[in-house]
């Protein structure tokens, strides 16, 4: 695997952020990783926390990151704008290093949340969907 920094999809995200007000989020603390060469089949991006005990013991405050993989630079920009809000809402609201599980980071809470970004862009939501 090789990593690069995603400075773009960063300020996709932020813009992400500041629309749909997820302002528990402190995006001086997530940094976006393109990961090129997984083998992974179905994998588009995951979400990496850095835990309670490594906080502790590196004496420093929750950190994510969050990568994207191969398959992630096929899809089309509204669903890569799904990809990020289905990351992003993995990051609970305490940000302190823990997740949001499947039960509430789901299809139906993503297309929600897409909807209303679309909307307060005043873009269209339609076609195709990864999900």
């Amino acid at each position: 695997m090789k990593y690069e920094y995603a400075e773009d999809l960063k300020k996709r995200a932020e813009e992400i952020v500041q629309i749909l007000g997820l302002n528990y989020i402190d995006m001086s603390r997530v940094e976006f990783i393109r990961g090129r060469g997984s083998s992974s089949k179905r994998t588009i991006a995951r979400c990496h926390a850095l835990g309670k005990l490594m906080q502790k013991a590196m004496k420093a405050k929750a950190f994510y990151a969050i990568e994207f993989l191969d398959m992630f630079e096929k899809m089309s920009k509204k669903e890569q704008d799904k990809v990020i809000i289905h990351e992003l809402i993995h990051i609970p609201k305490t940000f302190g290093g823990g997740f949001r599980q499947h039960d509430f980071v789901c299809k139906q809470n993503v297309e929600m949340l897409h909807e209303k970004f679309m909307e307060i862009k005043g873009e269209k939501n339609e076609g195709f969907s990864w999900w």
